[in-house]
């Protein structure tokens, strides 16, 4: 069973150590050296600045999804609860709370934008580097829209 809660400055530390450990399982295309220059970051400004929701497992947390408004900033799952709902999960509440969601996601991390066009995500734009100018190519998504029948 997943339980989705909003996550609280106590939970903090456990959020950036599932952040770490799933950079490091899908970001194959960053080096130690990026993944700890982004450590700062994700410790003291996303974390504190997103609405992060919580998945929780009865074995610990799982996952965590960070909002701007309608915008999915993070969704990161611990490697040991890969493909067990959790991020289906969270990507749920976000669109109950938010929808229509909007995503960017790295270009070079095809199983990201392969989840995200299973649930209902497609290409709309891409820029060829990330917000901080690095060269990591971003692809902007969208919620597809309904198709409108006559």
């Amino acid at each position: 069973m997943i339980t989705i809660r909003p996550a609280t400055t106590r939970d903090h530390a456990t959020l950036l150590a599932v952040w770490l450990a799933s950079v490091r399982a899908t970001h194959g295309f960053l080096t130690e050296a990026d993944i700890q220059s982004l450590l700062p970051v994700v410790r003291d400004v996303a974390l504190p600045g997103l609405e992060v929701w919580l998945a929780e497992l009865p074995e610990g947390i799982a996952g965590f999804v960070g909002l701007t408004d309608a915008h999915v900033e993070a969704l990161f799952i611990d490697p040991r609860f890969f493909r067990r709902g959790c991020g289906q999960a969270l990507l749920a509440h976000a669109r109950y709370r938010k929808s229509p969601l909007t995503v960017d996601v790295n270009e070079q991390n095809p199983s990201a934008l392969a989840f995200y066009r299973a649930n209902g995500f497609e290409v709309g734009g891409r820029s060829p580097v990330d917000a901080s100018g690095n060269p990591f190519p971003l692809l902007h998504l969208h919620e597809r829209r309904p198709a409108h029948h006559l």
